[in-house]
């Protein structure tokens, strides 16, 4: 059974800084698309960070140049670092992972049950 698990996530004032883990079970982290996405309350989950297989990240524009993903895969582990936060950045944060289009799951994401991130003074 796939499982992801994110932790991180604390009470940090404007202008700090966090890291996000997410670690996996279950699944051999390789090829996989991993992302970071965040949901505040009221609003649309929204996506805010991938990196492929090949180590290739996206960012939103709202986190570009603040918030970096990582991923190791030998730890089986990805990260989000997350820089100059702003009260806008409060939201659960959760782990997904893509299958590849070559695998039997493709088409069927693995999520985690998110970490609260709270960014205020």
């Amino acid at each position: 059974q796939v499982q992801l698990v994110e932790s991180g996530g604390v009470l940090v004032q404007p202008g700090g800084s966090l890291r996000l883990s997410c670690a996996a079970s279950g699944i051999r982290l390789i090829y996989e698309t991993m992302c970071w996405y965040r949901q505040a309350p009221g609003k649309q989950r929204e996506l805010v960070a991938s990196i492929d297989g090949r180590s290739r990240s996206n960012y939103a524009d709202a986190v570009k140049g603040r918030f970096t993903i990582s991923r190791d895969n030998a730890k089986n582990t990805v990260y989000l670092q997350m820089d100059i936060l702003k009260p806008e950045d409060t939201a659960v944060y959760l782990c997904n992972a893509k299958p590849p289009y070559f695998s039997s799951d493709f088409g069927n994401d693995y999520w985690g049950q998110g970490t609260q991130v709270t960014v205020s003074s």
